[in-house]
């Protein structure tokens, strides 16, 4: 039987294969949803779903894409938006 901190659904079950050939089960933590749009909710296109260590690792341009609103608004909402402010001026 696993210890009891292991016993909650908390943690993943992964099966890892040894190099002996045995088989055991690690427990991970789960990674975080997708991000999702603040204006229609769909979700965001090129930002990864990773836990905080593995984002800090990686590069500025893997962790959103490079364009105005990147890992808020997705690119159909963006495009809406800046039509509108640009509308706006005229």
């Amino acid at each position: 039987m696993p210890e009891p901190r292991y016993r909650s659904r908390t943690l993943r079950r992964v099966k890892r294969k040894l190099p002996g050939g045995n088989t055991v089960i690690h427990y991970e933590k789960r990674k975080p949803k997708l991000g999702v749009c603040s204006v229609t909710g769909e979700k965001l296109q090129g930002v990864p779903r990773e836990r905080p260590f593995k984002m800090q690792k990686l590069g500025k341009s893997a962790k959103r894409p490079s364009r105005p609103f990147a890992g808020v608004l997705s690119s159909k909402a963006m495009r809406s938006l800046i039509k509108k402010e640009t509308r706006k001026k005229e």
